[in-house]
């Protein structure tokens, strides 16, 4: 028998229309954007290996990466049941349909489970021992930051900050599973170059997730815009990469002209769709703005990998906007 919203008329995928359950978990894991955090790690991971083989190594940190993002969001739902009943009572946690105790449950689950792939990849690796166990720490460092986000940070000032530094040990996550470049202990082993690819990515993330602060009402704009510079200034960052990469780093793309003009189309679209939102900064464009620009971080990841990894590498790993827009078109991003 047809039940009383199936009644009522509403279709599926509207708000209050039934769902299976696998849909509201995958809902509640914002499926369309794990994507989006293996495109980080799978470009750390080319960064210093030029291909994702061994397989088995890269197919462990890539799953570390996908359980720590999925932990992150669980336990973001589960911090924010309260206010979303109030603002966004859709929601799976805040409508009831999973219990808050089991999302919790799976959030720290999965954040236990990204840190022991981490380790895992780090050890199959086979490197010497002061280096296999960089993947285990970044990875351990990565849950810490999460927790510390959800649980403390995200409403202050230091929210976008720490979200930015979340993504930024996600693609040092996949530098990790490599050889120690740096000589500084203080820099864990890593180069300046690949910090700096690190740290452009992070950048761009705090600027998004400024942006996306006040998705669920009407938003300022002077906050808007002070978010899109941070966001521009990311990619500006991610821009030196050509000249900073080393002689002793391999650079499979010569062309510097095609290269900036690459990274500056991509950084076109992502400006051209925020100052819409700024325009008019009401939720639906805020978030249309905030979905694009998390979505451009698959090309701005296939955009860095280009310059050490032969191109079909790179261009593999653009192929993640596939499921990341297929599922984006019955799961929100946001």
């Amino acid at each position: 028998m047809a039940d009383e919203k199936n009644r009522a008329g509403r279709e599926p995928g509207e708000p209050g229309a039934p769902r299976s359950l696998l849909v509201e978990y995958l809902r509640l894991f914002r499926l369309p954007n794990i994507f989006t955090a293996v495109a980080d790690v799978t470009m750390g991971y080319l960064f210093v290996h030029q291909e994702p083989r061994p397989v088995e190594v890269y197919l462990s940190v890539a799953a570390a990466s996908a359980a720590l993002y999925a932990a992150g969001v669980v336990l973001n739902d589960v911090w924010d049941v309260e206010e979303d009943r109030r603002e966004r009572p859709d929601r799976p946690l805040a409508s009831g349909r999973i219990a808050v105790r089991h999302a919790r449950r799976l959030g720290f689950a999965l954040l236990v489970s990204g840190v022991l792939c981490g380790g895992l990849a780090g050890q199959l690796s086979l490197r010497p021992w002061s280096e296999a166990c960089r993947g285990g720490a970044i990875a351990a460092l990565l849950a810490v930051s999460i927790l510390l986000y959800n649980a403390v940070l995200k409403r202050t000032v230091l929210g976008p900050l720490c979200m930015g530094l979340c993504r930024m040990l996600n693609v040092l996550l996949g530098m990790s599973i490599g050889p120690v470049v740096g000589g500084s202990v203080l820099l864990a082993g890593f180069g300046h170059h690949q910090l700096l690819a690190a740290g452009g990515i992070g950048l761009y993330v705090v600027g998004v997730t400024w942006f996306a602060r006040t998705e669920a009402r009407v938003s300022s704009r002077g906050p808007l815009v002070a978010a899109l510079a941070v966001m521009a200034a990311g990619i500006a960052l991610l821009a030196t990469l050509f000249r900073a990469l080393p002689d002793t780093s391999p650079r499979t793309f010569g062309d510097e002209a095609v290269w900036f003009l690459l990274l500056g189309l991509l950084a076109v679209t992502i400006v051209r769709r925020c100052l819409v939102a700024v325009w008019e900064p009401v939720p639906a464009k805020v978030r249309s703005a905030v979905r694009h620009a998390i979505w451009s971080l698959v090309p701005l990841d296939a955009a860095v990998a280009l310059l050490v990894s032969p191109t079909m590498w790179p261009l593999l790993l653009l192929t993640l906007l596939i499921p990341t827009f297929v599922a984006g078109q019955w799961i929100e991003s946001t």
